[in-house]
């Protein structure tokens, strides 16, 4: 049976009434009361320190605490959802800051607890972490000691918290709202005008059409080049922040704080990141099998994610969903009822319009909260994958929401992206079935391209990243200029002659939001690549969904390595990275294989 959507954006409803809900002030005095309640228990006592069956104690009371309110009750989470939706409201700015400024004096009340437990001697931490009691909180306690090393006194602590609005989250926000705000009037492909809101500009910019793509790419480009001194400003203001922090914090390099936070060796990401970057001529590779296959001598930048072949099929969101839904019906009925759920509850904002944030995400904040879905969906077969991608993190919530804790109930950056591919490539299967070999070669080169942009793209990006805080630190400050010359040279590197690098796309770097977050982007190639042994383990045993479904489950309960190690998956080798290369390699000679026969015809 085909769900029928039942609403094309969030019932926000069970986090908060409205905007202006006059429960608001009864909310946050609740929320208020609860953690002062915990901090007039445990602030003046050092016993839980010492002994392992008070800190129990202690821990349960955190976890719950954390479970049915966080830092910022219902009401945090709705106005964080409302502003992706509406990121020129002024009320709704106006309360995010005001929301932030409550949770953060929350937040530094508080911090005392997580601050001394890093404290507790080496010796005795093996004592508290055996202990019966404490073994549901046995990893989030781990993850507390291994970073203990890099925590500040509580005053410092204090310090950095309420300067961070100002210092990251503020100046985070201003370039992707200014660019949010950006409409033109653009073509389309049935000949008409329509003033296009920027999340969709972008999507244009890979339009079948090259009428319409060229013109949304030019608009596209004179949106980015508008705000380019603002964007120059943001991230160096970002860059320096960063620099100061790792400093008074201790880390080593730019990037050690991710893997510390993300419970990952950085042996293991550096690994991954030479791995692949040592086969950009893979990447290289499939660009000039995709200029062929488009009769063309290079691809212009923005015409990278062009689809080839079947992309004029459109599909609706009902369409989508209905697709979807039989991918997850051959893996496991549980991945129905969630998808049915989530669609029946309201949990999915579907359609882009002016001020909505751009691309896409799965937002989980507590685990006593709904998970929300944000797309800007706009009927392009990519469109599917993106609704497949989301709905794989949030299956991802909804099984850790089973079986963690408040306090387990993550996942590590370098694990979250599995789920999400994982789904991906079943859709894409589920695709592929009764298709010709034009079809299929349309499909395969649509996985391709997705592969090639999460795994290489992604690493480049990595690589510009790291080049980019090193280059801050030994300058003081990188024009615009600068950070074009630098994405350029990182772009080239993995895509070739293969794709033009022309006017404008220097500034590209100016809307990609993941390099505002540090490091981020090694996940997806992370995720990707260890999802794909995932996938080769159910297709030749559709049982062992059970034991992906375990992977699914486990939070932050274990390490990704632990957690990894439990399913015959050793991601400390870097022959395991190099294998997952291998099968990229070994698709892109099936294709081209393909792309000859169809030729033939």
């Amino acid at each position: 049976m085909i769900v029928k959507p039942l609403a094309s954006s969030w019932d926000l409803s069970p986090l908060l009434n409205s905007d202006l809900d006059l429960n608001l002030p009864a909310l946050q005095e609740e929320v208020a009361g609860a953690y002062h309640q915990f901090i007039t228990q445990w602030k003046g006592r050092t016993d839980y320190l010492e002994q392992p069956g008070i800190l129990a104690e202690a821990l349960i009371q955190y976890a719950e605490l954390e479970r049915n309110f966080g830092v910022s009750g219902t009401f945090g989470y709705y106005f964080s959802l409302r502003s992706a939706q509406d990121q020129d409201n002024a009320l709704i700015k106006a309360q995010v800051g005001k929301l932030t400024e409550f949770s953060t004096k929350l937040s530094n009340e508080l911090q005392f607890f997580e601050l001394r437990l890093a404290t507790i001697l080496p010796v005795n931490q093996q004592v508290f972490l055996d202990l019966p009691a404490i073994l549901p909180y046995q990893n989030w306690l781990k993850r507390l000691f291994s970073q203990a090393k890099y925590v500040l006194s509580e005053r410092e602590e204090r310090i950095l918290n309420l300067k961070y609005p100002s210092s990251q989250g503020n100046w985070k926000k201003l370039t992707a709202a200014l660019l949010s705000a950006e409409q033109r009037i653009l073509p389309l492909a049935d000949g008409s005008k329509e003033t296009v809101p920027f999340a969709q500009i972008s999507k244009l910019a890979s339009d079948q059409n090259k009428a319409v793509r060229d013109a949304a790419c030019q608009a596209f480009n004179e949106i980015l080049a508008k705000h380019l001194k603002v964007a120059e400003a943001e991230l160096n203001a970002l860059l320096g922040d960063k620099k100061v922090t790792d400093e008074l914090r201790g880390y080593q390099q730019a990037d050690s704080a991710r893997h510390i936070q993300d419970d990952i060796s950085t042996d293991v990401v550096t690994a991954m990141i030479t791995a692949v970057s040592s086969r950009f001529d893979i990447s290289k590779r499939y660009y000039r099998l995709k200029a062929d296959l488009l009769g063309v001598q290079s691809l212009a930048y923005h015409e990278r994610s062009l689809e080839y072949g079947g992309a004029t099929r459109q599909y609706s969101y009902t369409e989508a969903l209905a697709l979807v839904r039989r991918a997850f019906t051959k893996l496991d009925p549980q991945f129905v009822e969630i998808l049915d759920r989530l669609v029946a509850h309201g949990q999915i904002d579907v359609y882009p319009h002016v001020g909505k944030q751009n691309g896409a995400f799965c937002s989980s904040n507590l685990i006593s909260q709904p998970t929300y879905i944000l797309l800007n969906h706009t009927d392009q077969l990519g469109d599917v994958l993106t609704l497949a991608h989301e709905l794989g993190h949030a299956i991802n919530n909804e099984l850790m929401r089973e079986q963690q804790n408040a306090l387990t109930f993550s996942t590590s950056l370098a694990t979250a992206e599995v789920a999400s591919t994982f789904m991906e490539d079943f859709v894409i299967q589920e695709l592929l079935i009764d298709a010709d070999d034009q079809l299929q070669l349309s499909l395969q080169m649509l996985r391709l391209d997705r592969d090639i942009s999460t795994i290489f793209r992604q690493v480049a990006i990595y690589r510009f990243e790291q080049e980019l805080h090193t280059k801050f630190r030994a300058n003081g400050y990188v024009s615009k200029e600068e950070i074009g010359q630098l994405f350029l040279t990182h772009m080239a590197a993995y895509m070739g002659d293969a794709v033009s690098l022309d006017a404008g796309s220097e500034n590209w770097w100016t809307y990609i939001g993941h390099i505002r977050t540090y490091f981020y982007v090694y996940s997806y190639a992370f995720g990707e690549l260890i999802s794909k042994s995932l996938q080769a383990m159910v297709r030749a045993n559709p049982h062992t969904i059970i034991t992906v479904k375990k992977f699914l489950s486990a939070g932050t309960s274990t390490s990704p390595e632990e957690t990894f190690t439990s399913l015959g998956i050793d991601i400390s080798n870097p022959d395991f990275w190099q294998s997952g290369v291998d099968e990229i390699t070994e698709r892109l000679n099936q294709v081209e294989q393909l792309y000859k026969k169809v030729k033939t015809k």
